[in-house]
Formats: C-alpha cells, structure tokens, sequence
C-alpha cells in the first residue's frame, strides 16, 4: 500500500502540516512536512498483513495507522502528541472520529523522558557532530605505521621518522613477537632482502604488523610498539566521519559552517523546543505545538550562542524538568484500558462505514 492508496481509497482520517511550520519557527527554505493518520480496511486489518506507517522516501510524509498511532500516544512520542495537538490551521483532514482523542487522555509523567530525555540524547548528538565539525578526518586513510612508535633514549619515536632518520625501508624489516609484552615487537633488518623478512606492513588497510621467521643469531635493531587501540579508535571515528559526511544535509552543514560555531543549529533549535514543552506539559497539562519562544528558538538557530552556552542552558532546563515532574498533577503513565476502549470504539463506527471494511 502506498500513500496513493490511501488517497484514492479515501482511508486518510487525520492530516496535518507537521514540524516547522506547525512549531512557528519555518523559514522561506523551510520544507512542508505532512503526518497524519489512515484506518486499514477491516479485510486486512483481521489478515496477517497490517501496515503501522507508510512514508515517502524522504520521510517527510508520513502517515500512520489508527492503532499504530494510539500505541504511540500512550508512548507519550513528542511527534505523535504534537500532531494530536496540532493548531487548526495546521489541520488539512480530520474525520469526525478524531474529535474523541485527546491529547489529554494521553499525557503523562512520561513526558518528562519522551520530551526532555529525549531531548538530552539530542544535546549529545549535537557534541559528537560539534566534534566532528571541528575536528574533519583527512579523506586520505592512516594506515598502522602512524601508530607505531620506536623505542628512543628515555622515549619513543614514530616508526615514520625512525626509519627516515635510519635510512630504512620497512619492506626490509622482519618483527617478532616480544613474550610478556604486548604489542611489542623487535625489529630486525635485511638491507639485502635474503632472509625472507615480510615487511611490518604489507598492504595499506592491514589492521595489525606482519611477524616474520628471523634467525636465532640476529640481533634487533630497536624495539617497536603498535598502538592497536589508537589505530581502532580511529578506523572508527574514521568511518563515522565519512559516513557522516556522505549523508549530511549539504546545505544545513554549509548554513553551520557559515556562522563557525561548530554544532548544527537547527538540531539544537528543536532540543530547546523539547526542553521547553517537556516543562510546559507537566506543569500545564497541555501541550503548545506553535511556539511562543519563537524568537529565542530562531536565534539558537541562527547560530547566535556560543555552543558550551547552549550546553549549560539545557543542563539547568533538565533541572527544571525534574522540578516540573515532581510539581506535576499528571499521572504516571496514562489509562491503558481507556485508551483501548476508545480505539475499539473508534474502529467499530469506522468499520459499520462501507468503505472502510
């Protein structure tokens, strides 16, 4: 089934504009967002093929079915209560049946983790991207040699200049294990390449040294070690940047770069949107999808605060979350059973509708 399907065959039952637009906060660039909600015909609702969303390939339409969307409400989802509670304005097709659900039925404590927990995880996002913004990872691939190091007076040295200083190719340098010390190996050396020695480095993605067969007589000539650890960390942070890199949003990233403050502002923008309505449900019991903050929000998003001031502004917001939580009249977890009965209701007068069944 297709979002086509579900337009030609009448089966939307709630839809709105969705995410900057609805909050307040969309620019001239901004796109439109569309969420909403469609009934599965009664046929395959009682078969073994039941859909719980359909979405474009963008992800910026997105429609869910009735009880899909009634486990994400009790879940207390940001998005789904948002859209339950989305300005009239904003609204583009609501069913009579969608006047029963509230958003009041729903709320909960919970909140205090979908809203302002979530939130956190953002604000932990936005410093690995603040780190990989400000610490670019060169395209051109380490290979292990630059995390060796040779043993040098009271020190060490990098394999790199070690061998430069020594005149040494490292095809002509045999390893052997070192017993007692790991990732410590000596090295021995064939100018002559007679000895059969297999280089400490054969191919340039090997991820650890080559050991050779050296002879009983053969003295080393030094004592080299392998940071195995560093070389892993960084083949990770390697990957993430470039897979970072090749997904990113080329505009919201050229946006971030402009204004140099090394996080991206427009994810930062929504984390304060959530900090702030996590506060503002338990403390009210309602739910504020247009943004009376809009200024504020919009000026995070124009990169107008430095990011560690952002990051201790959430840390004292969480702090009032705790408050608000143990302030709030909200119940723990929302009703369960009333929230079933409702469903069951409403998919019982959809489905005595032809259409539907």
């Amino acid at each position: 089934m297709t979002i086509q399907d579900l337009q030609n065959k009448q089966l939307i039952i709630y839809e709105c504009i969705s995410g900057s637009k609805a909050y307040g906060l969309d620019t001239p660039t901004s796109d439109t967002d569309i969420k909403g909600v469609f009934i599965l015909p009664q046929s395959q609702l009682y078969g073994r093929n039941y859909i719980p969303q359909i979405a474009n390939e963008s992800n910026d339409i997105v429609y869910y079915e009735l009880g899909r969307f009634f486990e994400l409400l009790e879940a207390n989802n940001p998005n789904i209560l948002e859209l339950l509670s989305s300005p009239p304005d904003k609204i583009l097709i609501k069913h009579p049946v969608m006047e029963g659900i509230s958003p009041e039925i729903f709320l909960s404590k919970r909140c205090k983790d979908t809203f302002g927990g979530y939130a956190m995880t953002q604000v932990k996002k936005a410093r690995g991207l603040n780190k990989k913004i400000v610490n670019p990872i060169d395209s051109k691939k380490k290979n292990i040699l630059e995390f060796c190091y040779v043993l040098h007076e009271q020190g060490a040295m990098p394999l790199l200049k070690w061998l430069d200083i020594h005149q040494i190719k490292q095809e002509h340098c045999g390893l052997v294990n070192i017993p007692h010390f790991k990732d410590v190996f000596g090295i021995f050396y064939d100018p002559d390449s007679t000895l059969g020695f297999k280089g400490i480095l054969k191919k340039d993605n090997a991820s650890t040294v080559l050991l050779s067969s050296i002879p009983k007589n053969l003295r080393p000539i030094g004592y080299l070690h392998f940071n195995q650890d560093g070389y892993t960390k960084y083949c990770k942070d390697y990957r993430e940047y470039w897979e970072w890199v090749e997904k990113r949003n080329e505009v919201r990233y050229e946006n971030n770069a402009q204004h140099g403050k090394g996080y991206d502002t427009k994810n930062m923008m929504h984390t304060f949107r959530l900090l702030k309505m996590a506060e503002e449900i338990l403390l009210t019991n309602t739910i504020q999808v247009s943004r009376p903050d809009r200024d504020f929000l919009l000026s995070i998003k124009s990169g107008h605060f430095e990011y560690e001031e952002l990051i201790t502004m959430a840390d004292k917001q969480m702090l009032r979350i705790q408050l608000a939580a143990e302030m709030s009249t909200l119940a723990d977890t929302p009703d369960s059973e009333k929230a079933e009965r409702l469903l069951i209701d409403i998919r019982s007068a959809l489905y005595q509708q032809e259409r539907y069944k």
